[in-house]
């Protein structure tokens, strides 16, 4: 049961047996999810909205300002941009990495709203799927992101 006026999720029956009103602000894990969904939306929006033609991107490297070298995510606005516009071979160009950290962002705008819904329909699986999620998401997170990690710990380890 969703009923959007006073953002009733749905009824949970109590230890005494009667049902409790379920208010979306009682639920952190829905509110997470509604949060990092907003996010990746955002994302989504700002690639979509500035063209890789126009070259008009608000935000710029702050590295390659500061030291006049690119660093590894040099290009990855553009790259966004030309992969919503169905340009993934020049998208590869700006940012070799661009289609992995993008297809993160899809994999967890897909997995933000599954796991919601399977938190709603299976109340009895909730921590096991908040666990499942985390793990998960964390893998999915050092797979596509690796590459950037390992230029963090290089630079700290060895200066480069």
């Amino acid at each position: 049961m969703i009923a959007h006026g006073n953002m009733l999720l749905y009824a949970r029956k109590s230890n005494t047996g009667q049902n409790t009103k379920v208010r979306l602000w009682d639920e952190p894990y829905l509110l997470i999810n509604i949060f990092f969904a907003g996010v990746i939306l955002l994302i989504f929006a700002y690639s979509g909205f500035f063209s890789p033609e126009k070259d008009n991107y608000p935000v710029v490297c702050l590295h390659e300002k500061v030291t006049g070298q690119p660093c590894i995510s040099c290009g990855l606005s553009h790259s966004f941009s030309l992969i919503v516009r169905g340009k993934v071979g020049e998208a590869y160009h700006w940012n070799r990495y661009g289609l992995r950290i993008f297809l993160f962002f899809v994999a967890q705008l897909v997995l933000r709203v599954a796991f919601s819904i399977f938190y709603l329909k299976y109340a009895e699986t909730r921590k096991q799927l908040i666990i499942v999620d985390c793990i998960g998401s964390g893998i999915i997170f050092f797979v596509a992101f690796w590459p950037f990690i390992a230029s963090i710990i290089s630079g700290i380890l060895f200066g480069v």
